[in-house]
């Protein structure tokens, strides 16, 4: 398709101005905005509030804040590829999926950077962690449940009434990544059963592999979309693989802050594809 505005062709376009042909307001008379109060760098930059004078402190600190926010921004994708799923919209689900998947190896390459934190350099400030883990992350544990775990275990680390418990609870009820795929292949004219109960883990159906089987032998958008989930899926092992090896690499077996399992209860983690279907159908293809 021609990118009309590419081409100066304006015909159907609105004017430049808007509706209308108004012209845009004067920045100047609509406040001082500025690089700092639009990203509200006075809150993020001083957001880093170091409980001890080690150096490396601060580095732990801005990485898992980091992490924070692309974990923020990868459930705010996950929910529009959702949607656009639902609604059979090839081009946007391939689109946010390779946004996610880009965002993702980002996220997985900040490790590199953690990793030049020595053992005896975290030690140093270690101890002034207190009760705080990595397991407590409920955006974390919100973007698992999206992706289809369903354990009720990760509550142990949220207040009752507490709104993240809340926003976890909430992902598990709701259908999960993979549901909205098979939703997908139903729209795109595949003979799919979508009575699952989403409350539930995703279990390998022989019936959905079997029409996973046509997805792929049809060579066309679904099976763009189907790969584009393998890349997530192997994706997300990788994050925890070198998760692992960076907290092993860090503290050995020692328990984890917080009292958590550490490396022990990570390892556990690894290997369990989100997407079993898409896996197990692989030797038949």
């Amino acid at each position: 398709m021609t990118d009309q505005s590419a081409t100066g062709d304006s015909q159907g376009a609105c004017p430049v101005g808007g509706a209308g042909g108004s012209t845009p307001e004067n920045p100047a008379t609509q406040g001082a905005l500025s690089y700092t109060s639009y990203l509200g760098l006075d809150e993020v930059l001083n957001a880093q509030r170091l409980r001890s004078d080690e150096h490396d402190e601060l580095l732990f600190i801005v990485i898992h804040q980091v992490y924070e926010l692309w974990f923020k921004q990868i459930l705010h994708e996950a929910d529009f590829l959702q949607r656009n799923l639902e609604e059979g919209n090839t081009a946007h689900s391939i689109r946010t999926l390779r946004r996610i998947l880009t965002i993702l190896k980002v996220a997985v390459a900040q490790i590199d950077v953690l990793e030049t934190m020595t053992p005896s350099q975290f030690t140093s400030f270690r101890t002034r962690l207190d009760a705080s883990s990595g397991f407590q992350s409920a955006q974390f544990r919100e973007l698992e449940a999206v992706l289809g775990r369903r354990d009720e275990r990760v509550f142990a680390h949220y207040p009752e009434d507490g709104e993240q418990r809340k926003r976890i609870a909430e992902a598990m009820a709701r259908p999960s990544l993979f549901d909205s795929f098979v939703a997908y292949l139903k729209v795109s004219g595949y003979a799919v059963e979508c009575d699952r109960d989403v409350t539930r883990p995703v279990e390998p159906s022989p019936a959905l592999q079997a029409i996973l089987l046509d997805v792929y032998s049809d060579d066309e958008g679904p099976s763009i979309v189907a790969e584009c989930l393998v890349d997530l899926d192997e994706g997300m092992q990788e994050w925890r693989y070198r998760h692992v090896k960076m907290v092993e690499r860090t503290i050995g077996d020692k328990t984890g802050t917080g009292g958590s399992s550490g490396a022990t209860y990570l390892r556990t983690t690894l290997f369990q594809p989100m997407f079993p279907d898409l896996w197990a159908v692989r030797s038949r293809l």
